[in-house]
């Protein structure tokens, strides 16, 4: 009788030290939203989509421990997205100004961020190949920038310089979790200019 004591106190031993899911499946995509900057603060642990977060408080800060995640300012994914593999101590006015985290969720891919009103943003053709990408330790090459699997403009309005190409260029990767692009190309496509070959890096120019 002892020792089937003895036994079963070592099986729930063992039962209570298996590590959680997302610790045993490198796979599962993992991320932490804070309240304050640097990582503080009450916190929210994320391994899937939630189309609707319904929280009290705004988020300021975004650590990620796997995989690339996309975070808008309204449910279902709307309103001003950005998307990164990255931690970031702090979002700032990334989701506008005093905007709060509405809708979070993890994507297949590294994708560039999506979200209206920046340059080269939206009205993209459906690229074949969205969302290829050669990430480095300090920087990440994208030869068809996309947002939602949507090519990138180089300019919204008006004829495509590159000025235009470096300012969108830059906003796709400041998006995307990097300082800004190091440099750019352009590429038309059925009369459409696309940023083409972008390189985003910590350092920027």
């Amino acid at each position: 009788m002892l020792r089937r004591a003895v036994v079963t106190a070592c099986f729930l031993t063992v039962i209570s030290h298996v590590p959680p899911l997302s610790a045993q499946d490198k796979s599962v995509p993992e991320a932490i939203i804070y309240r304050d900057p640097g990582f503080s603060g009450p916190a929210a642990a994320q391994s899937r989509a939630t189309p609707d977060l319904g929280l009290a408080w705004p988020v300021r800060s975004l650590r990620v421990n796997r995989g690339q995640w996309q975070l808008c300012s309204q449910p279902n994914f709307r309103g001003t997205c950005f998307t990164t593999g990255q931690s970031l101590s702090n979002i700032g006015n990334r989701l506008g100004a005093g905007s709060r985290l509405g809708s979070i969720r993890p994507i297949s891919g590294d994708q560039g961020g999506g979200g209206p009103g920046g340059p080269g943003w939206g009205g993209g053709d459906l690229a074949p190949g969205a969302g290829r990408s050669l990430k480095g330790m300090a920087a990440q090459f994208y030869p068809d920038p996309t947002i939602n699997r949507r090519r990138v403009l180089a300019c919204v309005r008006g004829s495509a310089t590159t000025a235009c190409a470096a300012k969108a260029a830059d906003e796709f990767c400041a998006r995307s979790g990097w300082t800004a692009s190091a440099r750019e190309g352009m590429e038309t496509v059925n009369r459409r200019v696309y940023l083409a070959d972008v390189l985003c890096s910590r350092t920027g120019r």
